[in-house]
């Protein structure tokens, strides 16, 4: 398992939307055999800021899997004006530092 992280920065007018778009792109994300879950989280202390945390089954399956499958076309096609407003893209590997429930 892999966590991917996408960090948005919106501006304060394009939250409704942007929020509302992610929501029709989740239905992909749901669809797809290789995300086991996903959410979408808003800063509270710097508005217009967005973290989405997608798991993958690994980096290759969201890689060469979901991107190359049927539900990646209407995954983008949902949230295509924002990407350039991504600040950071990254997958990350859990270690062995947990606690609690995260989902």
């Amino acid at each position: 398992m892999i966590v991917e992280y996408i960090r948005y920065k919106m501006p304060a007018a394009d939250a409704t939307a942007f929020e509302a778009d992610y929501a029709r792109a989740a239905a992909s994300l749901a669809a797809s055999r290789f995300c086991l879950g996903y959410a979408l989280d808003r800063c509270v202390e710097s508005a217009g800021t967005y973290v989405l945390r997608i798991r993958w089954t690994s980096a290759e399956d969201h890689l060469q899997g979901f991107r190359r499958s049927e539900h990646f076309g209407p995954f983008l096609a949902a949230i295509r004006a924002y990407v350039p407003r991504i600040e950071e893209m990254r997958h990350y590997e859990p270690t062995a530092v947990a606690g609690g429930r995260l989902d």
